[in-house]
């Protein structure tokens, strides 16, 4: 990995479009999720992994920018941008991308790795060899600048 991940094409579904013509809302955090899980090889994660281990990953807060209207049948990719991590969570951006080169919309997502194997669900460490995927991708992208829209929060700015 030299750059941040990006996914293959993705199109966007007709049942997906709301009735002002566009995509609906939702819809970006799927077409985000859709690109994360075909990044998540890359860290070790996916269904074998659960499966071997008992552990997944849970997102416990996801913040869209919607920057440009998607429509019916349109083409994006999206990429993948490991922001920073510890032992139990880590920090993507993600840039959802036009076939024709336009910023569609972000997401900045803190995800928590979850051990399920006991009767409830709790926040776990992820085993070393998770955690060198997070340092290789970590290393990889270490020449990306912080996204601009990285670490923003909502509400009404007051003069």
């Amino acid at each position: 990995m030299t750059n941040t991940f990006r996914s293959t094409p993705l199109t966007v579904l007709p049942e997906w479009i709301d009735y002002n013509g566009h995509l609906n809302m939702a819809y970006y955090s799927v077409l985000m999720d859709q690109s994360a899980d075909q990044a998540y090889p890359l860290l070790g994660f996916g269904p074998d992994y659960r499966d071997r281990t008992g552990c997944t990953t849970y997102v416990a807060e996801f913040h869209i920018c919607y920057v440009r209207e998607l429509h019916e049948g349109d083409l994006v990719t999206s990429t993948f941008h490991l922001i920073d991590y510890d032992a139990k969570r880590f920090h993507v951006f993600q840039e959802l991308w036009h076939q024709d080169g336009w910023l569609a919309a972000t997401g900045e997502a803190l995800t928590l790795h979850v051990d399920q194997s006991g009767d409830t669900p709790k926040v776990a460490p992820m085993p070393d060899d998770i955690m060198a995927n997070m340092a290789a991708m970590k290393q990889s992208q270490a020449h990306l600048p912080l996204p601009e829209r990285a670490g923003r929060k909502i509400g009404i700015v007051r003069k």
